[in-house]
């Protein structure tokens, strides 16, 4: 089913929203992206906390030319439906990229994923692992996120919204807040401007999406809860695997990699970014997407 036209104040934002649709998956309705041909090999992008499939906007054009790209906005998040429950969990999320991947047919494909996005496909590694996955990874390419609750450093706006305070901090939380709070994670040099910040914005915003922060935010606890079966997954994967990690993030930057390594999780292909922080793609897309076509070069089939 098409998106239906829908007015927004920002013309790029119009435009990602165009290029996509809404399908009915697992009772919900999901904005999905897929576009390039199918003869191509294929990649599943990812999105992170608390924005949506827009993030790879930048780097979309570059990996279309050589690749069929298929992403969703996750329940909860961007243009898909965002029930008010806090009932929101990875699993959820990862039933939702088993069903699609069904659906369209895909046999093969290639995993890049990015923050919150990260332990969906911790999930989803896992699955290959056991046997319960839906169709066959190539590839696996994880960006800043919290692949170990001990190394992840929440924000304290993270830790507040996680909290029995979350609602009312929620309802209180507006754009300077927003503002504020997500231009940290950002490296020094590269941060939003006023216009991407309002973008991102508009985006969190849509069908009054705001008000969910605080149940999404449940995911720190799953990450907890299933550190062991998501960190095995990294070390029993059966697919290469790449970190491209900006190094400046305050959540899970450099320390991400060195706890990585110390784990002795698989690691085939490592990019830092010194001076990049929480959303390399957004940051550096050409130095992210030179690398990770790079990756998938060297591992090519």
């Amino acid at each position: 089913m098409k998106t239906n036209n829908s007015e927004f104040l920002s013309k790029s934002v119009q435009r990602w929203f165009n290029r996509g649709e809404m399908r009915r998956i697992n009772g919900n309705e999901i904005f999905v992206i897929d576009e390039g041909s199918h003869k191509e090999s294929t990649i599943i992008l990812i999105h992170g906390f608390p924005t949506s499939s827009y993030d790879f906007d930048q780097i979309w054009q570059a990996l279309s030319k050589q690749h069929r790209l298929v992403c969703i906005d996750m329940l909860g998040f961007g243009f898909s439906d965002k029930p008010n429950k806090r009932d929101y969990t990875l699993h959820k999320q990862a039933d939702l990229f088993d069903s699609l991947v069904k659906d369209l047919g895909i046999e093969k494909y290639h995993v890049l994923a990015h923050d919150y996005g990260v332990s969906v496909a911790q999930e989803l590694l896992a699955r290959q692992i056991d046997g319960s996955g839906t169709g066959k990874w190539l590839s696996c390419c994880f960006l800043n996120g919290g692949l170990f609750p001990e190394t992840h450093k929440a924000l304290l706006i993270q830790k507040i919204m996680l909290s029995s305070l979350g609602r009312l901090v929620n309802k209180l939380t507006g754009f300077s807040q927003f503002r504020a709070s997500f231009s940290k994670v950002f490296g020094e040099k590269t941060k939003p401007n006023d216009s991407e910040l309002l973008e991102f914005w508009e985006i969190i915003n849509y069908k009054n999406g705001r008000h969910l922060f605080h149940n999404l935010m449940t995911y720190i606890l799953d990450r907890r809860e299933f550190r062991e079966r998501w960190v095995s997954a990294l070390q029993n994967s059966p697919v290469p695997i790449s970190i491209i990690n900006g190094s400046v993030d305050p959540v899970s930057g450099k320390h991400l990699v060195k706890r990585y390594k110390e784990l002795n999780c698989r690691l085939d292909h490592l990019i830092e970014l010194p001076t990049i922080g929480h959303y390399p793609h957004v940051e550096a897309p050409k130095e992210v997407q030179a690398a990770y076509l790079d990756f998938l070069d060297q591992i090519s089939f």
